[in-house]
């Protein structure tokens, strides 16, 4: 009996053993991975590769290092982002402008919603279509959403009511869509991954 316990404890000890060795090998392999898509100027795609390596191990020296590679990441994606979104943005409403019941009410609308992007700021204003005075509605602080250090999400922004909206933008940088992707409350980030809220915009200037 004693030598059957003896038995069972080597057997998990070597499976544990040899699934610590694969985590390694997976995580190194994934680490030189995103290396090479750094060499390459390929950010997207390196900072996905290091987010998967730094979650494997996260205690390890790979782990480590890839999360200064994400920092790293995420400041030069970021920048890049801001430049394509700086400036004013015209709201079309929360479907495409090509589909018809979104063209026409657009069409319908006395009053134009107005965002402009600035460095820091996001302002927001109403502009009536006759008149064309213009209205600033808010101000809001331009915060990158960055709750787990971790992630390779680097292009979503935190308003003040909790909201997280992640901005794409079409190949010409002059579409783009807002997407909600979570909610930041007491109990801290509820994400959304259905029936999410959408704004689309077109560039004014």
């Amino acid at each position: 009996m004693k030598n059957y316990l003896i038995l069972i404890i080597l057997l998990f000890s070597v499976k544990g053993i040899a699934q610590n060795a694969s985590k390694e090998t997976f995580q190194k392999n994934k680490y030189e991975l995103a290396l090479s898509y750094l060499k390459k100027s390929e950010y997207v795609k390196a900072l996905d590769l290091f987010s998967l390596a730094s979650k494997i191990k996260p205690e390890s020296e790979i782990g480590q290092e890839s999360l200064k590679e994400i920092d790293t990441l995420k400041e030069i994606l970021r920048k890049d982002v801001l430049e394509k979104i700086s400036g004013t943005w015209l709201v079309t409403g929360d479907k495409p402008i090509w589909t018809i019941k979104a063209n026409e009410d657009f069409k319908n609308q006395k009053v134009d919603k107005l965002v402009e992007v600035a460095q820091d700021k996001i302002l927001f204003y109403e502009q009536d279509r006759k008149s064309k005075v213009k209205t600033l509605v808010k101000t809001e602080d331009l915060l990158y959403f960055n709750d787990d250090r971790s992630d390779s999400l680097y292009s979503a922004f935190i308003l003040s009511d909790g909201r997280v909206w992640d901005c794409l933008l079409n190949d010409d940088n002059k579409v783009m869509r807002a997407i909600n992707i979570g909610k930041y409350g007491k109990k801290g980030v509820k994400k959304i991954t259905e029936n999410n809220s959408e704004v689309y915009f077109i560039r004014e200037k």
